[in-house]
């Protein structure tokens, strides 16, 4: 199967020494399984390489923001660029009046437009599941 990855799970599977601390079993069970193909936004891979950047996001093995972008094509993740069918779900994006985050947004329109499931921690996603988004919550 085919999974979106939002930020917040890219960082916890590529940065997070134990990945059971901020990834709960059932999201590390697809992860694990190597029947899946899992696609990063490259608004996420953008948001990934800015936390590194900015020093949020931190880990021994990384000194180079090149090395992010490796570690992402060794777990084999899937760069997956915004295009015009994922801008224009963009624009028929009913906003929450909650949720501000623009990435996401883009985020979110590639995983409905795609109609491919998104894996995320974050609880504003839920809004948008009444207009076509899968979402896989990981709970924290």
């Amino acid at each position: 199967m085919r999974y979106y990855l939002d930020t917040n799970i890219v960082v916890y599977s590529i940065f997070d020494k134990h990945k059971g601390d901020n990834l709960d079993k059932s999201t590390l069970s697809i992860l694990e399984d190597y029947g899946n193909t899992f696609l990063i936004s490259s608004i996420a891979v953008l948001e990934t390489i800015h936390l590194f950047q900015i020093g949020k996001v931190k880990h021994p093995k990384f000194q180079k923001v090149k090395d992010v972008l490796n570690a992402m094509e060794l777990i084999n993740y899937v760069i997956d660029p915004a295009n015009k069918y994922h801008l224009s779900a963009y624009c028929n994006l009913y906003l929450s009046d909650e949720h501000k985050d623009p990435f996401d947004h883009v985020i979110i329109a590639q995983s409905i437009s795609d109609k491919i499931p998104i894996i995320s921690s974050d609880r504003q996603f839920k809004f948008y599941e009444k207009q076509g988004l899968q979402l896989v919550f990981n709970k924290r």
